[in-house]
C-alpha cells in the first residue's frame, strides 16, 4: 500500500468523480483509476461504488476513509514536525465554525498568520452536527461547535465559552416588562431559533424535553441577527445567546429577558480523538485556548 494510492483515494472521495480528481491531482484519469484498483486489490475489498453518476463509498470504503485521512495527515505531519523542531512551523489547518460563534475570527486568524506565516488556513461555516462529522472523518483539523449535554463521540473537546440563552422580544411585547420568563410560558409562544444541528437548538430542545414541554418553532434562522430582527418585528420570541443580541435601549426595539431555569449552550473547540494533531493545528489550538 502506497501513500500515493491513499491520496488518490481521498481526492476521488472528495470530488466524487475520477475526472475531477485527476484534474486536481494533475495526473491522467486512467492513472488515478489504476492506482485505486491496485489499492482495492491489496485490501481485497471494493472501496468505491462506480455504478452511479457520482462515485460513492462502499461500506468498506466508509470504514477505511478516516484511517486513510489519518495516514496521509500523519505523513504530512512528519515533515511539519521536523520543521517545528527547527523553529519553522508550516503546513495547513482546516478550521470549521458554527456561524456567529461569538469569536472574532478575523483577529484570531490574523494573529495566527502573523505568528506562523508559512501555515495555510481554510475556514468553513456549517452547523455543529456537520462540523463534528467533518472532524471525525478528518476533513477538518479543528472546529468551533455548539454543544448541549455530554461531549460528542469520536472527538476531544475543550469548552471555550458557556453562555445562558435568553428570550428576545420586541419592545412592545408584554414580556418585555418582565425580568424573567419560564419554559412553560415560552411553550405557549411562537419561537424563533437556530436550525436543528446547532448547539443552541440542541440546548433548547433538551430543556423543553426535560421539562416535558413542546416548543412551537415558528421560524428557523441560521443567522442570530436575522432571528433577533424577526423578534423585533413581532413575529415571535427569539431564543439566542445574550452576546448575539444588540439591545437598543434608546429606541426600545429589542428587549432581552432571562429564562428560568437557566438554559445554556457551550462553545467548544473540538478535534479528532484518535491520532495526534499536526504541529500546525496544535499551534492554532494553543493560541485559541490562550486567548482571554
Amino acid at each position: 500500500m502506497e501513500l500515493r494510492q491513499l491520496r488518490y483515494f481521498l481526492t476521488v472521495v472528495d470530488e466524487a468523480n475520477f475526472t475531477r480528481a485527476a484534474e486536481r491531482l494533475h495526473v491522467s484519469q486512467p492513472g488515478v483509476s489504476a492506482q485505486i484498483r491496485q489499492l482495492e486489490r491489496e485490501l481485497g475489498q471494493q472501496l468505491l461504488d462506480r455504478s452511479g453518476r457520482t462515485v460513492t463509498l462502499t461500506e468498506v470504503g466508509a470504514a477505511v476513509l478516516p484511517y486513510a485521512r489519518a495516514a496521509v495527515a500523519a505523513a504530512s505531519a512528519t515533515r511539519d514536525a521536523a520543521d517545528a523542531v527547527a523553529g519553522l512551523v508550516r503546513g495547513h489547518v482546516g478550521i470549521g465554525s458554527v456561524p456567529s460563534a461569538a469569536l472574532d475570527f478575523v483577529e484570531l486568524l490574523a494573529d495566527f498568520h502573523t505568528r506562523y506565516p508559512h501555515i495555510e488556513m481554510t475556514l468553513t461555516e456549517q452547523s455543529s452536527e456537520n462540523l463534528l462529522e467533518e472532524v471525525r472523518t478528518g476533513r477538518l483539523d479543528l472546529a468551533f461547535v455548539g454543544l448541549a449535554g455530554e461531549s460528542p463521540r469520536g472527538v476531544a473537546c475543550r469548552v471555550i465559552r458557556e453562555e445562558a440563552l435568553v428570550a428576545v422580544v420586541a419592545g412592545t411585547d408584554p414580556l418585555a416588562e418582565k425580568p424573567t420568563v419560564d419554559l412553560g410560558e415560552l411553550a405557549a409562544r411562537p419561537l424563533i431559533t437556530l436550525p436543528r444541528g446547532t448547539g443552541i437548538r440542541s440546548a433548547l430542545d433538551a430543556s423543553f424535553a426535560e421539562a416535558g414541554l413542546h416548543a412551537h418553532i415558528a421560524f428557523e434562522a441560521s443567522d442570530p441577527r436575522v432571528a433577533a430582527r424577526l423578534a423585533q418585528r413581532g413575529l415571535g420570541t427569539a431564543i439566542l445567546p445574550a452576546s448575539e443580541v444588540a439591545e437598543d435601549d434608546d429606541r426600545g426595539l429589542v428587549c432581552v429577558v432571562a429564562i428560568v431555569p437557566r438554559v445554556s449552550a457551550r462553545l467548544a473547540l473540538v478535534w479528532r480523538a484518535q491520532g495526534p494533531l499536526s504541529p500546525a493545528a496544535g499551534a492554532l489550538g494553543a493560541l485559541v485556548t490562550a486567548r482571554p
